[in-house]
């Protein structure tokens, strides 16, 4: 795996769990009942970024390095994907 590639899938990784973190335990100012005028009542009262981009961080770092070792294991590779015989190894 090149360096490229490892910093992509980092970055994959990284971006798709902080989809998923992104909307646990968020309070909304229409949870709360204090809805500043001019703004929506599904906005967050207090969003947390910072400690979920480090939470996010954290967990990517674990999945990257399973994720890295299988492929650089071998264990998996794109062969085991090409069932219709496309993808000959280069000679």
């Amino acid at each position: 795996m090149s360096i490229t590639a490892a910093l992509v899938l980092f970055a994959v990784i990284w971006f798709m769990t902080f989809l998923v973190v992104l909307p646990i335990r968020v309070k909304t100012q229409g949870d709360l009942g204090e809805i500043v005028p001019g703004t929506h009542a599904g906005a967050p009262e207090e969003h947390h970024l910072k400690k979920k981009a480090w939470i996010t961080t954290g967990v990517s770092v674990v999945l990257w390095c399973i994720i890295a070792g299988i492929i650089l294991s071998g264990v998996i590779s794109v062969s085991d994907f090409d069932w219709t015989g496309q993808l000959k190894p280069a000679e």
